[in-house]
Parts: C-alpha cells; structure tokens; sequence
C-alpha cells in the first residue's frame, strides 16, 4: 500500500489544484523580490535626500538584510511548527505592513528600523514559500515547478524597477513604498486558496487532517487511489490507530543542532552555495543603480537599465525549468554560477570604461549576468529545498537563507565603505566570484544530486 508521500507525489498536475497554489505563492515571492529591489533604488534617492554618505547609504540594504538574516532562520523553523500556510499568511502581513510603514518614516534612523522589520518578514516568505510548494508538487514536476517559482522573482524585481521609474514622474520615494501595501491584500488569497500541507500535518503527528488533505488532492486530481499509510504509524490502514504526535523541532540553536547532526556535509555545502550565489547577486541588484547614478546617468534611466537586467531573468528562469530535470542539479549550478560570477566581472570592467552612455559591452554584460544567474538562483532554490526532509525542509532552507542574509547583509557595508572605494569596482567583483568558485567544488565533492528523488 502507498504512503501518503507517495501519494502526493504520483498525483497527476492540474492547473486549478497544484496549480492554483504555485500561482498564489509565486505572487508571494514576487512581492518579496519586489520589495527587495526597492533597496537599491533607494540608495541613490535617499542619498540626496538625506544627504548621505556611501557607508551610511549602505545601511539602507544592511537593515532590510540582517532583518532577513533574522526572519530566514525564526520564520523557517515557525513554519516547521505552526504550519506552512499560516507561517506564510504572516511573512506577508509583516513585510507589507512595515515597507508601508517605512514611507512615513520622519527621519532616517526610522527608516533604517522599518526597513529591518520588513526584512524581518522578508526573510520567512522565501523558505516557507518554497517548503509550501514543493510538498504538494508531484515528484515527477517537482524541479521544473519549483525552478519556474523562481520566475516571479525577476517579474518582481522588473516590476518595482519600472514603476518605481514611473512614479518618480509624480512623486518621490515615498509613493514608490506605498505600493507595498497590495501584499496584505495577498493574504486572502492565501486563507481561501491554499490547504495547510498533508505532508507538514502527517511530519506532526496531525494524520487525520493530513488525511482529509490528500482525500480532496486525490478528488480535484482524478486519482485513482484510495487507500495509503503513514510510515510513522507502521501498519497499512489509514485511520485506525490514534496519532502519537511527533516531537517538534525546538525554536533557534535547537534547530541549528539538528540540521548539522542530520548531514554537516549537506549543511556546509547549502550554507556556502546560498552565501555565495546570493552574494553576486545582491552585489548587483543592490548596487548597480548606484553605480549608473555615479556614471552619470539620471535616476530613472539607471532605474529602467537595472530593471532590463531583471527582465531578462525571466528568460533564465524558463531555461533553468527546460535543463534542471534533464542536466541535474548540480551541473546546471555548478556551470551557471560560476559564469555569472564572470559575467559580473566584466560588467565592472566594461561600465568602468564608459560614461553615462554605456557602450555595448556594458549593456551585454548586465544583460547576459541577469540571464545568468536567474538560472543559476532557482536551481540553488530547488537543490537546497530538496537536501532535507520534511521534518528539517523550513529549517534547512531558512538556516541557508538566513546565512546568506548575513552575508549580503554585511556586504553592503564592506563594499560601499571599505572594497569599492579602495580595491575599485572590478577587483571587488572579482573576489566576490571567486567565492562562487570555492562554493562549486565543495558540493561537487561533498553533496548528492537529487533529481528524481522523492520528497521524504
């Protein structure tokens, strides 16, 4: 007889059942990848605003970073608890609330605090999205779908860059932040649309409403099976014996134990991969407006220039969906990181060459490392998703987030106030890819492929 995972993972795909919930949490995610974004277009604004310098401009994205740093790990291991759904409902009210908040701000020192709480929020929507999705995706789709999740990212990131260049015809930075409050409208969507996941229910003991879950998935699926088991209870009849509930994880170091204790080997690889990828990329996201602005360029065209480097991760995401299944995890990761972190490179080298008009290469290579690494992410998004078991899936996940948080968190500090005035916009690109490369051979050597595995 099937268990319940095996269920889940043989149903067929439907649109308007697994469907339906990648759609609502991609609108999740494309709101968080928006209000990220928003860093770095408002350095250059706030900076004249405010009159600020490089290093404290900086603590604009430190203060939204470090808060997911923070949220990543306690959002990750809430949703291991209370549930992916309603850990989800939160992570949205709480960064909407407090980017709204952040408009109102009457003085920086505000700001930068309403700007750590977003991040706060932040942090929790991408590893508890992602943990969402994934459990109810059959196995046989599951590295395309949760690849594709991450095409709302560059659809949010565009999105902010081009409105927020629109708005800046009829208001200030201010307006641009209002924007943020559609994703407390999200939430709704969320109550009515999604189920709590029968894989969450089942990893607590909670089989009766696991039960009830994969009864009405089978339904809306046209499945044909009937019956299943849950391994917990170690007998094939569903229902006939009373759950004993499971142990929960404990709450911060608790959870940090566990997952080094599960597999340091998976830890360690997660870990560096996620600091080091996600660190090319926020060196750009965060930074390239900024850097246009110095060129010469006015706001909003280095506003619509960044968001042509987003766009075109769309056209990234599509292609890591094609390969991810068909090359591996691995490869497809190890290849595209590596060559974003080049692609960088040779962005800081060719817009140091140019003025306010970028010459082609420059153009070229923004373009070609927003492609790039829009493959390179939600493949790292999937493997990572995929290292750990249910029970450890939120906490594995937001414990990797939260040290990449950490990581660009601190960057923008280091960078704005000590490498780029220093070593110069290319040598500090430089050592930044060169983490993606150690990253690469440590999970060749040390982490499993996990294509076709089935979720446990």
């Amino acid at each position: 007889m099937p268990t319940a995972s095996d269920v889940i993972a043989n149903l067929p795909w439907k649109w308007g059942t697994q469907g339906a919930i990648f759609i609502i949490g991609g609108l999740g995610f494309m709101f968080d990848a928006w209000d990220v974004a928003l860093n770095g277009f408002l350095i250059p604004l706030l900076s004249d605003y405010w009159d600020l310098s490089v290093g404290q401009a900086a603590w604009i994205a430190t203060a939204n970073l470090i808060g997911m740093a923070l949220g990543a790990f306690i959002w990750g291991g809430i949703a291991d608890v209370i549930g992916r759904k309603k850990a989800f409902t939160l992570t949205l009210l709480f960064f909407a609330i407090f980017t709204v908040a952040g408009a109102f701000s009457p003085a920086f020192g505000w700001f930068i605090l309403f700007r750590f709480l977003a991040g706060f929020g932040l942090g929790g929507c991408i590893p508890v999205d992602y943990a969402l999705v994934g459990e109810f995706t059959p196995s046989k789709y599951r590295g395309r779908v949760l690849t594709a999740m991450d095409g709302w990212w560059p659809i949010g990131a565009s999105l902010c860059a081009f409105v927020s260049a629109a708005l800046l015809g009829v208001g200030d930075w201010r307006l641009i932040m209002l924007v943020m409050i559609v994703p407390a409208l999200l939430t709704v969507a969320v109550r009515f649309g999604i189920p709590e996941s029968p894989l969450f229910l089942a990893s607590v003991g909670r089989y009766d409403e696991a039960d009830a879950v994969i009864e009405k998935l089978v339904k809306r699926t046209g499945a044909e099976v009937t019956t299943w088991t849950h391994e917990e209870r170690g007998h094939d009849e569903r229902g006939s014996v009373p759950a004993s509930v499971s142990k929960q994880l404990r709450a911060g170091s608790g959870q940090l134990v566990q997952l080094w204790q599960y597999s340091a080997k998976t830890t360690l690889v997660s870990w560096v991969l996620f600091v080091s990828v996600l660190l090319v990329y926020y060196a750009a996201l965060t930074w390239l407006p900024g850097i246009l602005k110095k060129q010469g360029m006015a706001d909003q065209t280095a506003f619509m220039v960044t968001g042509s480097m987003t766009a075109v991760g769309i056209l990234g995401v599509i292609v890591s969906a094609m390969i991810v299944e068909r090359f591996g995890r691995k490869w497809v990761l190890g290849v595209t990181s590596v060559l974003s972190a080049v692609l960088l490179v040779g962005t800081a080298v060719f817009i140091e060459a140019s003025g306010a008009e970028l010459t082609f290469a420059a153009k070229a290579s923004i373009i070609g490392f927003g492609f790039v690494v829009q493959i390179a992410i939600p493949t790292l998004y999937t493997y990572v998703s995929e290292l750990y078991p249910t029970r450890l899936r939120g906490s594995g996940f937001g414990w990797a987030s939260a040290a990449s948080r950490v990581a660009t968190g601190v960057a923008p500090l280091v960078f704005g106030a000590f490498m780029w005035p220093v070593l110069g916009l290319t040598l500090t690109f430089a050592l930044t890819g060169l983490l993606v490369v150690v990253a690469v051979i440590l999970m060749g050597f040390l982490a499993r492929e996990t294509a076709g595995e089935k979720l446990s």
